[in-house]
């Protein structure tokens, strides 16, 4: 599929900053390099957050984390601790952190419109204590990730005002809804896997396999 007007060069980019204009001094001057006490306060209150990874392959993933405010632990001013909890086990978002530690975080509290960012460099972690520190209803994650932080900013509410992802009034009702099950029965494929049965297999592991 051809477009037009791609743009791909260092003096197309140029042109285009130009026609958008600069950055104010706000949103220039807002990265800092360290979580001080705002973003310590704002990750104690955030209940999810999206995490971004390069593979090997060149290709991205952006993977959701999610659990009770506060899931993620500061470590220090430059460190953060992330539980993983169970999943589906194809472990992409650790596998690219394997071969390139370099990752983005987008924390974000319910019912706020601004989210905190946070990219730096990431590493697969099994140290007891933490595992033992984020454990729930006894059962500690087999793993987490520690990232060191190297940009830290706010990111203002535009996206969510204009979605009105927060205002129940903009929500489908279930019926609109897409059916997750049947999406992945028709992306798996499997003859003995219809919606029926992917729904029932998703109902079980939302009950039995959270923590």
């Amino acid at each position: 599929m051809e477009f037009q007007e791609v743009i791909t060069t260092e003096e197309q980019f140029e042109e285009l900053q130009a026609q958008c204009g600069s950055p104010s001094i706000r949103a220039a001057n807002k990265v800092i390099e360290r979580l001080d006490a705002n973003c310590v306060h704002f990750i104690s209150k955030s209940s999810f957050l999206s995490l971004a990874t390069y593979g090997a392959d060149g290709r991205c993933d952006v993977s959701p984390r999610g659990d009770q405010p506060g899931f993620v632990t500061v470590l220090n001013e430059h460190y953060l601790f992330i539980p993983e909890r169970k999943g589906n086990n194809r472990l992409d978002s650790a596998k690219n952190i394997i071969t390139n530690p370099a990752v983005g975080l987008l924390f974000m509290i319910p019912g706020m419109g601004e989210t905190l960012r946070i990219n730096g460099k990431a590493m697969l972690c099994r140290d007891p204590k933490l595992l033992e520190q984020h454990a729930v209803n006894g059962n500690p994650p087999l793993f987490g990730v520690v990232v060191k932080a190297e940009e830290c900013f706010i990111h203002c509410a535009k996206a969510f005002i204009r979605s009105g992802i927060w205002n129940p009034q903009t929500w489908l009702s279930r019926e609109e809804l897409p059916s997750a099950a049947a999406i992945m029965a028709a992306h798996m494929n499997i003859p003995a896997m219809g919606e029926e049965q992917v729904a029932k297999g998703l109902e079980v592991s939302y009950q039995t396999r959270l923590y």
